[in-house]
């Protein structure tokens, strides 16, 4: 009896359930430091690479059975409201600048040459209507697109070259890359704005034709379609963006 007549209440605990409770206890906090380090080693790792590091490249460096996915979009979390944000770029991830500070960085960005209006109108071409062809292009354009422009784009690095058309004369086809999801700020070419959108920002005119519509962009554009065939070493030679081989006498 405790003082004042009351009895002491002892909480009964079955044999073995206290250590239970701590193994449980222990495996919690395990599980927590684990993730913790692999929160650090991907956050190491997209950090020192120069380029969205794709979520297949953090699968074969981080240790065995981790949920990448589960992962990034913790890291993503954890900077979120940071003047460093952790974004994802098509299939990868990378750390860019907080959007409502990219201000700060403007005093120090280089100036690039701006792309003619034709650069442009191909470029949004290729964007909504990948896989295309150059005479694709030509047919929405309504006018004849230059090599040149084609090859500036290229320069870019925000469009390239997919494969070749399974069509006569096997034309080679053209996409976007990350580094033009990078460069506007979209997860995926799904992103791109719509009809609506486009319109509310002042890019399309009030009374354009009744018949007009801006295509849906396509799921995905890393895997070839199925009128594409991949590009060969020939394919490369013939396009001049590999040097011919020079086989031995």
């Amino acid at each position: 009896m405790s003082e004042g007549g009351k009895a002491k209440v002892i909480p009964f605990v079955r044999d073995g359930e206290m250590g239970e409770d701590r193994e449980d206890e222990t495996g919690q906090a395990e599980l927590h430091a684990h993730m913790g380090e692999t929160l650090r080693m991907a956050e190491a790792i997209v950090f020192a690479s120069a380029e969205p590091v794709s979520q297949k490249a953090l699968s074969a460096r981080l240790p065995d059975g981790t949920d990448v996915a589960a992962v990034m979009e913790e890291l993503r979390r954890q900077y979120e409201g940071r003047g460093v944000n952790l974004v994802r770029v098509g299939e990868g991830w990378a750390f860019r600048t907080a959007g409502d500070l990219a201000f700060l960085m403007s005093r120090d960005a280089i100036q690039q040459r701006k792309l003619s209006r034709a650069a442009l109108e191909v470029l949004a071409i290729i964007a909504y209507h990948q896989p295309t062809t150059r005479a694709e292009i030509e047919e929405v354009r309504g006018v004849e697109t230059s090599k040149g422009t084609l090859d500036t784009l290229l320069e870019t690095g925000w469009v390239r070259l997919r494969g070749r058309r399974r069509t006569p004369g096997r034309p080679v086809t053209y996409g976007t890359t990350d580094a033009f999801l990078d460069h506007f700020g979209l997860e995926e070419i799904r992103d791109l704005p719509g009809m609506d959108e486009l319109k509310g920002a002042g890019l399309l005119s009030p009374r354009m034709p009744s018949n007009f519509s801006v295509p849906q962009p396509p799921a995905h554009t890393d895997e070839l379609s199925e009128d594409e065939d991949p590009l060969t070493d020939i394919d490369l030679e013939e396009l001049g963006l590999l040097t011919p081989r020079i086989e031995d006498d």
